[in-house]
């Protein structure tokens, strides 16, 4: 009896640590189990979930049409589907397959990549402001490709290798000064704020010491846009989330388990630091990769994980296939707006969603110091 009193003191004490984080405590969603015919593999499908799902889907749809269908050459639905077959008018099919599908599929690609990272990273942490581009994961990128701008005068394509390198090397970084000391999420976002601020003083100190030419190529890529994206960026980001994506979304349950707490997660039978170093690099891996081919789209990954869980009810990695959703739709109607809005001028796509993330961290930075005040 005093075994079981200790393990549910234990399960106890980590579920408090839980619901004491910022990340909202994850509330009990009624949902329908299917079961193979053996018993061995079941699945609980949630019903808000699925609707939600489902819901954002239908607004991906619609963001896709208008993207294809509106702009300087308006064009019909039958004429975009014509030229997506290939039985297209020629201009039509230059308009659509040249200028509108690649950059419309880099958006999806990039800002479902940005969300499902952010996602990962606020469960491990346990924070809503664990996000690459708080943490600084962005910031090493972004110093990466400056490297390779101001330093070797490379190429797009040096530029999207560097990017991925500098973002690896700096999760590396923060990973080791932190698993020194244990890892916590706290630990991890106060460290990564710290390694952020200095990354954004030595990309400073790049664009000070670049050519005129140079400053003016790198203070373009560290806007982050999607103009000029053709279908090798589309396909490099696009390789990358078909590559990731599934393993982040095999990982959810174990993801799910790890937000509980290491001693919860542990007697439920997982190798929490294993998973947690898996999920780390895969949450990493899928930031670089987007921010290497648009440069830094800020706020994406913090806000769209976010209004996901809020309107799924759930955490974890229940909530991983809705942040993606979210992402894609924020990005690309982001895209779309900046546009359709302030055509002829060429707005990046990073102004719109910079604007709007920095409005949204002030409104949760005051809901949560009212919270904690409560």
């Amino acid at each position: 009896m005093s075994a079981v009193r200790e393990a549910g003191t234990s399960t106890t004490q980590a579920t408090d640590k839980v619901s004491d984080s910022v990340v909202p405590k994850p509330r009990v969603v009624s949902g329908v189990i299917i079961r193979t015919r053996t018993g061995r593999l079941s699945l609980r499908v949630q019903s808000r979930t699925v609707a939600v799902t489902a819901a954002l889907l239908v607004a991906l749809v619609v963001v896709m049409g208008i993207t294809l269908t509106t702009g300087d050459f308006p064009l019909s639905l039958t004429e975009v589907l014509q030229a997506l077959a290939g039985n297209g008018s020629g201009g039509a099919d230059f308009i659509v397959n040249t200028l509108r599908m690649p950059r419309l599929v880099t958006a999806l690609c990039v800002g479902a990549a940005l969300a499902v990272s952010g996602a990962i990273l606020q469960s491990l942490t346990r924070n809503s402001l664990g996000s690459p581009d708080i943490i600084g994961f962005t910031n090493g990128s972004a110093t990466g490709a400056l490297l390779v701008i101001v330093v070797l005068n490379g190429s797009m394509t040096q530029i999207a290798l560097g990017a991925l390198v500098g973002g690896l090397a700096t999760a590396a970084v923060v990973y080791l000064l932190v698993f020194s000391a244990g890892m916590h999420g706290f630990r991890l976002v106060v460290m990564g704020i710290g390694v952020s601020a200095l990354l954004l003083a030595v990309n400073s100190y790049l664009i000070t010491r670049a050519s005129w030419q140079e400053a003016l190529e790198a203070q373009a890529w560290l806007i982050g846009s999607l103009g000029n994206r053709g279908w090798d960026h589309a396909g490099a980001v696009g390789i990358a989330v078909a590559v990731l994506l599934p393993l982040a979304f095999g990982l959810a349950r174990r993801l799910s388990m790890v937000e509980m707490g290491d001693d919860t997660a542990t007697a439920l039978g997982v190798n929490v630091s294993r998973d947690r170093l898996a999920l780390l690099f895969i949450s990493v891996a899928l930031a670089a990769f987007a921010t290497a081919v648009t440069g830094p789209i800020w706020f994406i990954a913090l806000a769209a994980p976010q209004l996901a869980r809020r309107l799924i009810s759930s955490s974890g990695g229940a909530g991983l296939v809705p942040a993606a959703l979210m992402g894609a739709v924020l990005l690309a109607g982001s895209d779309l707006a900046v546009q359709r809005i302030f055509s002829p001028a060429l707005l990046p796509v990073g102004t719109a969603t910079g604007t709007i993330g920095g409005l949204y961290l002030i409104w949760l930075l005051v809901t949560e110091s009212r919270k904690s005040r409560a």
